[in-house]
């Protein structure tokens, strides 16, 4: 497994796609950074981009990655190797690909411009680059048809990066008059994009920013026990997609 493991990061960090989104995000961290008079007022925007970005280039790329490696993965699979073993290299190493483009993009302009302020984007990021590449294979392992699989995880980037705040904000509306806090971040618990959006903006203690979401994780956990909550189910959404997605693959007929 080690050697795919490293075949996998080799091959993918030398691709086009993967080097351009590393020059792309270090050139828009660089240039906000660089603009912003306040190292916070830089973290803000760039979580914006973050949280659109890393998603949508994670669950895509990954999906296009498996459906344009079938070749390679029948190969593998026709040597004596468990097919777990196959999978879990895929998996990470895509996983750890994803992280290393977004640690050198948003990293290094970080290091440089705001260290202090910025370390939990970048945890954020690292969450959702890892959280979205499973995603991608989930959905890729599951759907054989290329078309239909990409637009599965597109359907799945847009639900959670839009549709799904605008389904919180309706139903906080029609049931305004019943205590909706606890079923509201257990709702919230379901969308690592907005999870994100939370713990950056409880670092930042900006309370204006935080919405009705985060203002009921900050009321009812605090700051830094919503933050470690936060973390938690973040990284349950990075290690479920890998038990869903081996379920199907061992049973997938290549």
């Amino acid at each position: 497994m080690n050697k795919l493991l490293k075949y996998v990061i080799a091959d993918i960090l030398r691709t086009k796609v993967m080097i351009a989104y590393t020059v792309l995000l270090f050139l828009i961290s660089f240039v906000v950074f660089a603009l912003e008079n306040s190292p916070g007022k830089g973290v803000l925007t760039m979580m914006s981009v973050v949280l659109f970005m890393v998603p949508l280039v994670s669950i895509s790329f990954s999906a296009i990655y498996l459906y344009n490696s079938a070749e390679f993965v029948e190969l593998m699979l026709s040597q004596p190797i468990n097919r777990n073993k196959v999978w879990a290299g895929i998996f990470i190493g895509l996983g750890l690909s994803l992280i290393i483009a977004f640690a050198v993009g948003y990293g290094i302009p970080m290091l440089l411009f705001s260290a202090a302020d910025g370390w939990v984007l970048f945890l954020t990021g690292i969450f959702l680059s890892a959280c979205f590449s499973g995603l991608g294979l989930l959905s890729a392992v599951r759907v054989r048809d290329k078309a239909r699989g990409i637009g599965a995880v597109l359907m799945i980037w847009i639900f959670f990066s839009i549709i799904f705040d605008g389904l919180v904000l309706f139903l906080s509306f029609q049931f305004a008059d019943y205590p909706l806090e606890k079923p509201l971040m257990v709702l919230s618990a379901l969308n690592p994009v907005d999870l994100s959006r939370i713990l950056v903006l409880l670092d930042m203690n900006i309370s204006a920013l935080l919405g009705y979401t985060g203002a009921i994780f900050q009321s009812n956990l605090g700051t830094w026990s919503g933050m470690v909550f936060i973390s938690i189910i973040l990284l349950f959404w990075c290690v479920l997609p890998f038990f869903w997605s081996i379920k199907f693959f061992r049973k997938k007929d290549l």
